[in-house]
């Protein structure tokens, strides 16, 4: 990956954590795992660049630009996640004209590996959201919605595991209350339960049940408020065990991520990179081959604004 391409590439030292410089000797490269972890959030349907036309953001963006990063990244690192923080839907007239079939078949062409829901995703309603699921060729992992008295029940799933050279990674998702920001008629029967007690039985089922090395949080609660109301930053600090939290729903540009420490000694990265698809997060983790614990870790926020990615 070349440096011009990044608009910040640091080192995110976590306790206990040694930061290891990119790209590995061979000696090293024997004795570790790295896994690039690639996440975007709030696309809401922005398919096209933002027009050129001196506006904020003017030039930036597209999905066939990112398809072009992504496939690039992919080419470059052997363990590659593609992860999505919810609210794909809603925001062009892609979105109106086609329902949000477009934005699922152009992520499945992507290959991202799985995605949470976000508040406008039930923009269509239940029904909406049913008739384009099958079009979407990756997994939507959600552990807070409880959609058992509606017509959703069973489609979607707590957590999705993945596995890349013996590295176990758990994947689970939290959505935001739907009440107050979504029409009664759009989630219907859909019960909202507390995020904070389903993310502790999702650590305590991803770790200790399915054995995973590292858990990873898909949320659309949103990075930090004022109020009591639970965001990214309170959920680190009071549920132990998440590594990551890929977060949305507050469109916050973080060019790296924050490292929140719980009391139990245990650090959550949280991390979001706007909207719209301006930025395509990453995150390099390396592991000990051995002891699968994390040995390093370097971020960077990609701006999708280069024509030529490829070059």
């Amino acid at each position: 990956m070349k440096r011009r391409d990044f608009l910040k590439y640091s080192a995110v030292g976590a306790a206990g954590l040694t930061i290891v410089g990119f790209p590995l000797t061979t000696e090293a490269a024997s004795k570790t795992i790295k896994l690039t972890i690639l996440h975007t959030n709030d696309q809401h349907s922005r398919i096209d660049p933002f027009p050129s036309d001196g506006r904020k953001y003017a030039g930036m963006g597209g999905m066939a630009r990112r398809a072009s990063l992504v496939e690039r990244i992919r080419k470059e690192e052997p363990n590659v996640l593609l992860l999505d923080a919810g609210d794909i839907w809603q925001g062009t007239p892609y979105f109106n004209f086609f329902n949000g079939e477009l934005e699922y078949k152009l992520m499945t062409d992507m290959k991202y590996d799985a995605a949470t829901l976000g508040n406008h995703d039930f923009d269509l309603g239940l029904e909406g959201l049913a008739k384009q699921l099958p079009v979407a060729g990756f997994e939507f992992v959600n552990a807070n919605y409880d959609f058992s008295k509606t017509m959703l029940a069973g489609k979607f799933k707590p957590y999705k595991i993945f596995e890349k050279e013996g590295l176990r990674i758990g994947v689970f998702g939290l959505g935001i209350q739907l009440e107050g920001l979504v029409g009664k008629k759009q989630y219907g029967e859909t019960v909202y339960l507390d995020p904070v007690q389903k993310a502790q039985e999702m650590v305590k089922e991803l770790r200790e049940n399915q054995k995973c090395h590292m858990v990873i949080c898909l949320s659309h609660l949103g990075y930090s408020y004022t109020t009591e109301k639970i965001d990214d930053r309170k959920l680190a600090q009071q549920v132990p065990g998440i590594d990551l939290i890929i977060g949305g729903h507050t469109h916050t540009f973080m060019d790296q991520p924050e490292a929140i420490r719980h009391a139990s000694g245990h650090e959550t990265l949280i991390n979001q990179v706007g909207y719209a698809g301006i930025y395509l997060g990453r995150i390099d983790y390396e592991f000990s081959k051995k002891t699968k614990q994390k040995t390093g870790v370097r971020t960077a926020a990609l701006p999708v604004d280069n024509p030529v990615l490829t070059s």
